[in-house]
């Protein structure tokens, strides 16, 4: 469904969505009409899901997941990604030297270790700082991907089968869930994403079974927290059956 142009809807703050994923997506197009570089745009982007989260937590939002860098990334131009490493630095040494007051919880989810070493360093560092945090819990893509996410699960799995601690006949969901990324993250109610794109581009494709997509054609750095509360809006007023009939 495409946000519609309405007065901001009355939310029914007893139905607010526990998890919400996002995929920030049109950072480059937003800085191109504009004329600015690409780095511009992704700094905008940043700057959006700061608000964007801010809100979320008043909303009383308790996971927020951020698909903010795929596995498929580093296939742009080195310059893109420079620039987006650099303000990824950026964004974490603020929220280093912010979260004495902040009361965000921050981690990642993906596979840290084609990240340069400092940025690793400082992801573990703000994990550390934030872990005790009892607000948001900011989840962050970085590196991340479907597939990739999955075929490193199932490597997990089958090293507990190699060694004996689990038979393969006896692997259950629950084994797969806690080899995942998001073994302690509840899977999204609720995924949006901008840019007018209608696909969730190798995306915690386990996680979002039963998900409800949000599709709007404004550009991520455009976003607000009054969007926010229209999807929220939406998805209260879908009718969530998880495969049965809700009494019909």
């Amino acid at each position: 469904m495409i946000f519609s142009k309405r007065d901001l809807p009355e939310l029914d703050m007893t139905k607010i969505p526990q998890s919400i994923a996002i995929i920030m997506d049109g950072n480059g197009r937003w800085a191109k009409k504009r004329g600015l570089v690409k780095k511009a745009g992704h700094k905008a982007g940043a700057d959006t899901l700061e608000r964007v989260s801010k809100v979320a937590e008043k909303l009383g939002v308790k996971h927020l997941t951020a698909y903010a860098f795929s596995t498929e990334n580093w296939k742009r131009s080195d310059e893109e990604v420079s620039g987006i490493m650099d303000l990824l630095r950026k964004y974490l040494d603020d929220h280093i030297r912010r979260c004495k007051t902040e009361s965000f919880r921050v981690d990642m989810i993906g596979d840290p270790s084609r990240l340069d070493k400092d940025i690793q360093e400082k992801i573990i560092t703000l994990e550390n700082l934030t872990k005790e945090k009892t607000g948001l819990f900011l989840h962050i893509a970085l590196n991340y991907g479907g597939r990739d996410e999955i075929l490193r699960m199932v490597k997990k799995v089958g090293a507990e089968v190699e060694n004996g601690t689990l038979k393969a006949e006896e692997i259950k969901t629950e084994d797969i869930v806690r080899n995942l990324d998001t073994a302690n993250i509840p899977d999204p109610e609720l995924l949006i994403r901008t840019s007018g794109e209608y696909r969730f581009s190798n995306f915690l494709l386990w996680q979002l079974a039963y998900t409800e997509f949000l599709f709007t054609d404004k550009l991520w750095p455009d976003f607000t927290g009054d969007d926010l509360k229209e999807a929220i809006y939406e998805f209260q007023n879908r009718d969530r059956r998880f495969g049965g009939r809700n009494g019909r």
